[in-house]
């Protein structure tokens, strides 16, 4: 048995109860606040975005070094690496080269890279054109960065250092295409002869190395 009445009196008081949570709910989806770029009576110059505060350092993305992000000295591209080149430089760039420049540029940097040989219009031209051998590093970069004809930009896909790096890596290609005996330091040698092929290779497969004939020693015995 319920108490007489208590029905009637909880009504009142559940139905106030409801009215509060759902008067607080509101308050919290309608809450003061900017729109962006709206329109705000509160400042003087009537704009709700307000500008950074004076002295205000950027994080992580200063870019206080314009050669580094461009390339470009003024409006001219640069001839210098903004950092030292090492192996381990060479190496990412080599590494980076091999996923985003040589399924157009190929690995050796002559422009017949899979995606043209499987039909695409505009061949690249090889880095071993004089132009291209004589053009500055800023030159890489810019075009990396920006893209140029065909080519698309990687600037959000490629970092600037690695940019960089891809940009010492080509050079590289380039001598190694186009060195002579003349560019070997005092006192080093050659380190071994070029390889012979059997087969050159596709894209789609590797090349194949003649075997080296083996090298007796006075004894007869194989090296």
């Amino acid at each position: 048995m319920g108490i007489p009445g208590l029905k009637t009196w909880c009504m009142p008081g559940l139905l106030a109860a409801l009215l509060a949570l759902a008067g607080c709910r509101q308050d919290m989806h309608d809450q003061p606040r900017f729109k962006p770029f709206a329109q705000s009576d509160f400042y003087s110059d009537l704009r709700s975005a307000r500008p950074q505060v004076e002295g205000t350092i950027a994080r992580g993305d200063l870019r206080e070094d314009t050669y580094l992000y461009t390339g470009k000295i003024g409006s001219n591209p640069g001839n210098y690496m903004p950092f030292p080149v090492t192996p381990d430089l060479l190496a990412r760039g080599q590494q980076r080269y091999d996923i985003y420049c040589a399924p157009c540029h190929s690995r050796m940097g002559d422009g017949n890279g899979v995606i043209p040989s499987r039909g695409f219009p505009r061949k690249p031209p090889s880095y071993h054109i004089e132009r291209l051998r004589q053009a500055p590093l800023g030159y890489f970069f810019d075009v990396i960065t920006n893209g140029y004809g065909a080519m698309p930009d990687y600037a959000s896909q490629i970092e600037p250092r690695d940019r960089w790096a891809i940009v010492a890596y080509i050079r590289a290609l380039q001598l190694s295409q186009d060195a002579t005996s003349a560019d070997v330091p005092a006192g080093q040698k050659v380190p071994s002869e070029p390889p012979r092929f059997e087969e050159l290779g596709s894209g789609a497969t590797l090349p194949v190395v003649e075997p080296q004939p083996a090298h007796h020693s006075a004894e007869g015995e194989p090296k």
